[in-house]
């Protein structure tokens, strides 16, 4: 298809008007981001508009009043 036929396919964009890749990431640490990813090529396709990253502190789905995010080791042993 050209570019005359679909005037929504453009080349002088780098995402010809796709929707963004949208990358959630569960962390205790959502300061930590975007981190490394924030640059190289990786970063230019974040301030491109290609895809998005989205930290989720996942203390904020705690229901205590600690906010504890811990669990009792699986299989019932001491654990480390």
């Amino acid at each position: 298809m050209t570019e005359a036929a679909n005037p929504t396919l453009r080349s002088d964009t780098p995402h010809f008007d796709a929707p963004c890749f949208d990358a959630v990431v569960l962390t205790l640490f959502p300061d930590m981001f975007p981190g490394p990813l924030g640059g190289s090529l990786a970063g230019k396709a974040i301030s491109d508009g290609i895809w998005r990253l989205r930290p989720v502190d996942i203390r904020g789905f705690a229901r205590d009043k600690h906010r504890t995010v811990d669990d009792s080791p699986f299989g019932g042993g001491a654990g480390m």
